[in-house]
């Protein structure tokens, strides 16, 4: 057994479809090359969306699969502490500001100051005063990272941040980070204690996770994820990054788009081997 774990990690916001199976694949397969572990987590800190039938449909797909999973699975929903502890300890070292804006009152800000539509955001703490009769009315807010003060920071190691990206197995070269393509990022959100890189990067940390095997449209993530693992002083795993499945209409498939779930497969008499196939891996 080598030190390589990686995970699968799904959101149960839907059924699992093609494009999930292929990323399934992509880290079993890398695991077993490599000798290794893979773990699973369910990534349910969208409450909204996210819903237990989804997770217990999950379980049932990866068994058909064939896949199995070494230890516990961890359950993000179960473990909102350990995320505002990250956020607690991100605002002690001064690197975070409440943010009030909504997403229409950032792109009103953004185009009234001429700029193009997807700039990253970066802003700013409110004045106290404002800031303070914001929270007695009640307002919501989520928590934003600075970059500003994230630069102030680490200083010269801000600009040397980089990850290892793997292209081929065996074969790996050194990416310079640019967290400022993602701009100030929500570490909570409005309706959740918990955004995305927060709870990913934590859990990456906590279970001892070396290398991260996902999809194409989640490459940029890792120059975020560089960013908070060198606050944190977490570890930083090798990132791999495999092509998306693609649908008829040269669409990548999606749960939003309502691609055919794999249980549907299944339904139409489909084996696990050519769930593989149509998969492309």
């Amino acid at each position: 057994m080598t030190g390589f774990v990686t995970r699968f990690a799904p959101s149960p916001t839907g059924y699992l479809h093609l494009g999930h199976a292929a990323s399934a694949f992509h880290v079993w397969d890398a695991a077993r090359r490599a000798g290794g572990r893979v773990l699973l987590r369910i990534e349910d800190i969208d409450l909204g969306r996210c819903k237990p039938e989804y997770t217990e449909a999950i379980f049932e797909d990866l068994a058909w699969l064939g896949f199995e999973w070494d230890g516990p699975v961890r359950i993000q929903s179960e473990h909102f502490q350990d995320y505002e502890r990250v956020v607690d300890h991100l605002t002690a070292l001064g690197l975070t500001y409440r943010c009030f804006r909504s997403r229409s009152d950032i792109a009103e800000e953004q185009a009234a100051a001429g700029a193009p539509p997807g700039t990253p955001f970066t802003g700013s703490a409110l004045p106290a005063d404002a800031e303070a009769e914001r929270l007695d009315r009640g307002d919501a807010f989520a928590w934003r990272l600075s970059l500003e003060k994230c630069r102030d920071y680490l200083g010269s190691a801000y600009d040397q941040l980089s990850f290892e990206l793997s292209t081929s197995p065996g074969e790996h070269q050194t990416i310079k980070a640019r967290p400022d393509i993602h701009g100030d990022i929500n570490l909570t959100r409005k309706d959740s204690p918990t955004a995305y890189h927060v709870a990913s990067t934590h859990d990456d940390a906590l279970q001892g996770i070396t290398h991260v095997i996902r999809g194409e449209d989640l490459k940029d993530a890792a120059h975020i994820h560089v960013l908070l693992q060198a606050l944190m002083d977490w570890p930083q795993p090798v990132y791999t990054h495999h092509p998306l499945v693609m649908g008829p209409d040269g669409k990548r498939l999606a749960k939003r788009f309502a691609s055919q779930s794999l249980a549907s497969l299944r339904a139409d008499g489909l084996s696990p081997d050519d769930v593989r196939r149509l998969a492309g891996v």
